[in-house]
């Protein structure tokens, strides 16, 4: 009932506003320049889940240089990011990062950052500071805003103004493009309705996207509404947090709190789609984390894999250049649809 009421709201939305009207709302002419494969920096000052210390950041700077010099220029991060007293760590780093490279591809990078729709951030003008605040930590630059969740579970008012602040924030040129994360394509119609009607466009809409976690997609058929309207998929925890990289088995060592949790639920029942992965892989000479990576760019995402070593950055870059047939990406898309307990959705993710 509610994918046909969805379905519904699609068509009349279309009806209203059609393709050539859609795309005249969002301008090709954006002055971002997004790749075809970002880096997440949620691990930049995450100590609870990753491990942070900022003896590493010696080695993100490694990495930060490493993906541009090779085109990954996207870097996603958010104003939440960094745990404790090193809230803002992520973005801080990026910013000092992004001020002392001047190697090739300097001129494409594009730092970008979610701000969180916090309960005690109720006006636009609340947005507004928030994103000069992140601007200021990312070096006087924000090329990309977004808005971090929906709160149409649970207070969908608040987030109208919110969305009216991040359209501020592009007005007024302190950013040059707005984003979204975690919607779905009924509140992302009602949304980008409401920016058109400001000549504010909708530029990229990330959401939780991988091999095992296909329900974006899958289930809302999230791809071809955001093709309908001229905006790029982002697919953030590619890796689903390092489960579709191979590293982990049920017989070795898992990884500590919340992740080796989720590798002793998701596992076992994800083993006929990793020995697929590994298949894939080892055919390719590839390894199974740049096969996972491939498969989202072969379905027309833009993945932001995560990196805290410049090994993990050089294996990510190895996805790119290359790309799957289309028949393993069906096998793997056959194997996908056959996990017993897929990874968890995000509790924001709106319908």
């Amino acid at each position: 009932m509610v994918w046909q009421q969805l379905g519904q709201a699609r068509f009349i939305f279309l009806r209203r506003f059609p393709l050539s009207t859609l795309h005249s709302m969002n301008p090709t002419n954006s002055a971002l320049t997004l790749p075809v494969m970002g880096c997440g920096t949620w691990a930049w000052g995450n100590r609870l889940l990753w491990g942070y210390d900022s003896a590493m950041d010696a080695q993100l700077q490694q990495v930060f240089d490493c993906c541009v010099a090779n085109g990954v220029t996207l870097f996603d991060s958010g104003d939440s990011y960094g745990t404790g007293k090193l809230k803002g760590q992520s973005e801080k780093l990026l910013g000092q990062f992004a001020q002392a490279y001047s190697g090739v591809n300097a001129e494409q990078i594009c730092l970008a950052t979610k701000l969180a729709p916090y309960p005690w951030r109720l006006t636009r003008g609340s947005m507004v500071a928030a994103g000069q605040a992140s601007r200021q930590r990312l070096g006087n630059r924000l090329d990309l805003v977004q808005m971090h969740w929906s709160t149409a579970n649970y207070l969908p008012l608040q987030e109208w103004p919110l969305l009216d602040g991040l359209a501020d924030l592009y007005e007024q040129g302190l950013v040059q493009g707005v984003g979204l994360s975690n919607y779905g394509p009924e509140r992302l119609l009602k949304v980008h309705k409401h920016l058109a009607a400001r000549g504010v466009p909708i530029v990229t809409l990330q959401v939780q996207y991988s091999l095992l976690s296909t329900y974006p997609v899958t289930t809302l058929d999230l791809k071809a509404v955001c093709d309908e309207l001229g905006i790029r998929l982002i697919a953030y925890s590619p890796l689903a947090l390092g489960l579709l990289t191979g590293k982990y088995q049920l017989d070795g060592p898992l990884p500590s709190g919340l992740r080796g949790w989720l590798c002793r639920q998701i596992l076992p029942g994800a083993k006929p789609l990793l020995d697929c992965l590994a298949a894939i892989a080892s055919f390719r000479d590839k390894t199974q984390a740049q096969v996972a990576l491939n498969w989202c760019i072969s379905k027309g995402a833009l993945p932001i894999p995560g990196a805290k070593s410049l090994e993990q950055a050089q294996q990510n870059i190895g996805a790119l250049g290359w790309q799957l047939q289309p028949g393993e990406v069906a096998e793997l898309d056959r194997a996908a649809a056959k996990v017993k307990k897929p990874m968890v959705q995000n509790i924001f993710q709106t319908r």
